[in-house]
């Protein structure tokens, strides 16, 4: 009886990983000849390439959108309350000034956690030997070693 389990075990086994096997895609070699992708021959394409590095800077122009926009709000909603809750000009006053100085506290921290602002320098070795350099704000897909076509100012994984 140990023989059925053991080799019904097996072949489980051997299913299973059968199906973990990989088979030719896009860039293997597939069809035609040499490694290809969406048409473009990596020998011959000449806007083809090899990422080199990837450098993060964040963006040197000062942003004022954010604590501007929140100032705002922030002065006219404080003057509202104060108008409503209090007939004193004084309390509304410092009623505007504090919505305003919390509106811009919040305003920034609002703009600052978009992510906004961080810009990449991305390096890349083109097959022909040109080596260019892109500024975009997203690299996602890109490491150090991905392929890559340049095309429309910026690195495009392939």
């Amino acid at each position: 009886m140990k023989t059925p389990l053991l080799l019904t075990t097996a072949a489980a086994a051997a299913l299973a990983l059968a199906g973990c096997a990989t088979s030719p895609g896009y860039g293997s070699g597939g069809y035609g000849s040499g490694s290809s992708y969406g048409g473009y021959n990596s020998a011959n394409c000449r806007d083809c390439g090899t990422v080199t590095r990837i450098e993060r800077r964040p963006d040197s122009s000062p942003n004022v959108a954010g604590p501007l926009i929140g100032g705002i709000v922030g002065a006219a909603a404080g003057r509202e309350i104060a108008r409503r809750n209090s007939d004193s000009d004084g309390r509304r006053n410092v009623a505007t000034g504090a919505g305003a100085v919390a509106g811009a506290v919040a305003g920034n921290a609002i703009q600052n956690r978009t992510g906004s602002g961080n810009f990449y320098d991305v390096h890349v070795r083109l097959n022909d030997g040109r080596t260019v350099v892109m500024v975009q704000e997203d690299v996602s897909g890109l490491r150090e070693g991905s392929s890559v076509q340049v095309r429309d100012g910026r690195a495009w994984a392939l």
